[in-house]
């Protein structure tokens, strides 16, 4: 899939080929907050990166931007600068050394990303598309909800994980936000995260609420991606601003997470072969 442009005016311009998705973009979504989306996105680039992998992990909430703050991190460049014209995309990447992977960091306070002219939301796209070719995966953590913006990063990505729980309100916002993306982008591949299940019988029969809404109205079922468990260390990873794979691999919620990236991995190595 290609995107026809030119490169000037003149009677010889020829036309750049600019790819619309990266393959190894995950974005990773919610419907609406409160779910662990955040945490989930910063776990997972974590798994990712403790296999092996060259991770980058992309702040997509400029204004409610929260990934530095939940790593303790004060980058000295963020996606502001990007906005603004400061800097390249590229320019931006905050090497995380300690938890093994990079990071883009927002700007919390700046202002909603949904306010950006159309062409500098084009821009950042096209960017993001460009830099994820020197990452083995790379990880979106949208903002909440289903506007334009959330649309236009998730419009790019090989992989859209939905975040969800057993609450009434994730659930009916978690198919909102499918409806929506999967109606503007019937070839998007998505996957649906059952965060804060009590054990794995209670995230399947929550995944199967939402699978059954899917298949009922909208003709598709999403699958399952993984089921996260409810795990004392969470909260007290998030407090210590720490990523719970680097002090507690080992529990429930880790190795649920490390499963969800080893099925990324093997995903993405197929597609490589």
């Amino acid at each position: 899939m290609v995107e026809l442009s030119n490169l000037n005016t003149g009677s010889e311009a020829r036309p750049q080929v600019r790819p619309l998705r990266a393959n190894n973009l995950i974005a990773v979504a919610s419907g609406k907050g409160g779910v662990g989306k955040t945490w989930f996105s910063i776990t997972l680039a974590s798994a990712l990166a403790k296999r092996g992998r060259k991770v980058l992990l992309f702040d997509g909430d400029l204004g409610l931007a929260n990934v530095d703050i939940q790593l303790g991190l004060t980058p000295k460049r963020d996606l502001g600068e990007f906005i603004t014209g400061e800097s390249t995309l590229a320019g931006v990447v905050h090497n995380y050394a300690e938890g093994g992977f990079s990071i883009i960091a927002g700007r919390s306070g700046m202002g909603s990303l949904a306010t950006l002219p159309s062409q500098k939301l084009a821009d950042l796209r096209t960017d993001l598309i460009a830099l994820a070719g020197s990452y083995d995966d790379v990880i979106v953590d949208l903002g909440a909800g289903i506007d334009k913006t959330v649309r236009h990063l998730a419009g790019p990505a090989g992989m859209t994980l939905v975040v969800t729980n057993e609450e009434p309100t994730a659930l009916t916002d978690a198919y909102a936000f499918i409806k929506v993306v999967h109606g503007a982008v019937p070839s998007m591949e998505m996957g649906v995260v059952v965060n804060l299940a009590t054990d794995p019988k209670e995230g399947e029969r929550t995944y199967n609420t939402l699978s059954k809404a899917c298949q009922n109205f909208l003709k598709y079922n999403p699958a399952l991606a993984g089921i996260v468990r409810r795990d004392p260390r969470v909260p007290q990873s998030i407090r210590q601003q720490q990523p719970l794979m680097m002090n507690w691999p080992g529990t429930d919620a880790a190795q649920d997470v490390d499963a969800i990236a080893l099925k990324l991995t093997r995903r993405q190595q197929r597609r490589e072969a």
